[in-house]
């Protein structure tokens, strides 16, 4: 039996418990024969042009930044070499969730969605701090009633409190067998509603993430699939077109080498 190496594309609408209606776009990517790396810009970056220059043709936004100046919100490792971040409010930097890739990861064949705190405190590989963790162990962990990880207590490190709402949303979720990269659309009138941060929990577990993460979302929502833009990013409601905005870091998703 040959094993698979070539990412799949889904296209479909999403119900949400108002009874409107959002597009969801889910490339699954086969964990045995992809490697996930963090990409991490210098300056912000339109992510989609980027992969149509740099030729890489998987890609998805990875964590939030600030803007003044612009560098990470949160850690950020590449190479095991950090980055110039900008840490995230105590006492939540350790409680945030991380995407970590390495070959000491406990799952998903060296990607590993984590809170800080679970990790050691000297890594390798990769690893970017987003968050919150909305799946784990095939269980829903988001709560509408908690703040584990401090998105709303620190909410001032944001343009607003990203646990409010339905927005664009981008997320990284980990089967037995699948990197699971998803993204929504939303600010549309009528058409594309978003999802709030627990209906996008609902959708990462009915997928078959058995762990899953928020990723930046909104107007930095950015999904690439075999080098073209799949979603349309809105910044604001009903703006006339709809474009990517620059980001500072993201995941790329590569075939392995070894294959």
């Amino acid at each position: 039996m040959s094993l698979r190496t070539d990412p799949t594309y889904e296209l479909s609408r999403a119900r949400t418990r108002d009874g409107e209606e959002t597009t969801v776009y889910l490339v699954r990517h086969p964990l045995p024969a992809t490697r996930l790396r963090v990409v991490s810009f210098e300056q912000p970056t339109r992510l989609d042009r980027w992969c149509a220059a740099s030729g890489v043709a998987e890609a998805i936004v990875a964590g939030f930044f600030v803007r003044a100046p612009h560098r990470p919100l949160g850690e950020v490792l590449v190479g095991g070499r950090p980055v110039v971040y900008e840490p995230i409010a105590a006492p939540w930097g350790e409680r945030r969730g991380c995407v970590h890739v390495g070959d000491g990861a406990a799952h998903g064949n060296g990607v590993t969605l984590a809170p800080r705190e679970e990790l050691p405190a000297e890594l390798s590989g990769d690893l970017v701090q987003a968050g919150p963790l909305l799946v784990r162990d095939g269980e829903v962990v988001l709560r509408p009633d908690e703040d584990r990880e401090g998105f709303s207590e620190g909410s001032a490190q944001f343009d607003s409190d990203i646990t409010a709402e339905r927005h664009p949303r981008c997320a990284l979720g980990v089967s037995d067998d699948e990197l699971l990269a998803v993204c929504c659309d939303g600010r549309r009138s009528g058409v594309d509603a978003g999802l709030d941060l627990v209906e996008l929990a609902e959708l990462m577990r009915s997928f078959g993430a058995r762990d899953a993460i928020n990723l930046d979302g909104g107007g930095s929502a950015t999904l690439v699939h075999r080098g073209h833009l799949l979603n349309r990013p809105y910044s604001d409601r009903d703006q006339p077109s709809p474009e990517s905005r620059p980001v500072v870091t993201a995941l790329v998703f590569e075939l392995r080498s070894s294959l």
